[in-house]
């Protein structure tokens, strides 16, 4: 019985959907990051972190969550949330389920910083991103996410 040949290299359409969806998020991150950054002192982390917990009940979710939802080690996420805890724009909050975890909780200092910065961020996503593409290709894409990733296009 012969083995079937396994395939070691990408095809030339495969390697260009891959590299080009690399080059294409690196690009835009870095380019929202220094919008951000320039016109708020804020980083693209931290409105990411920012905007996760203002739609979150309370404004508030644990802590190893919030890593999970905006892709971030536990540790990444402890440093950052310490950045942002100094900064006056989120406070941590034990909870009282658990005595072991802990909540990062959105302040209103924090929630007048997102407020401020996200027509910038969005601003940037449409002009950088969403114009190249018509209403059915973004639908497309959501549907290409899902497949990949089930809930990566969700609002959630």
């Amino acid at each position: 019985m012969a083995v079937p040949e396994t395939r070691v290299d990408l095809t030339e359409t495969e390697l260009a959907a891959w590299r080009g969806l690399l080059r294409v998020h690196t690009a835009l991150v870095k380019a929202l990051d220094a919008e951000l950054a320039a016109a708020h002192d804020l980083p693209l982390s931290s409105y990411e972190v920012l905007i996760t917990l203002e739609s979150a009940p309370d404004r508030k979710r644990r802590m190893a969550e919030l890593a999970d939802s905006v892709l971030l080690s536990r540790s990444g996420m402890t440093r950052l949330v310490d950045r942002l805890e100094r900064e006056g724009l989120l406070v941590r909050d034990t909870c009282t389920d658990d005595g072991r975890g802990c909540f990062a909780v959105l302040t209103e200092k924090g929630a007048e910083l997102l407020e401020r910065a996200r027509p910038t961020h969005l601003e940037g996503v449409r002009e950088r991103f969403l114009v190249h593409f018509s209403e059915d290709e973004l639908r497309r894409f959501a549907s290409a996410w899902e497949r990949v990733l089930p809930g990566a296009a969700s609002a959630d």
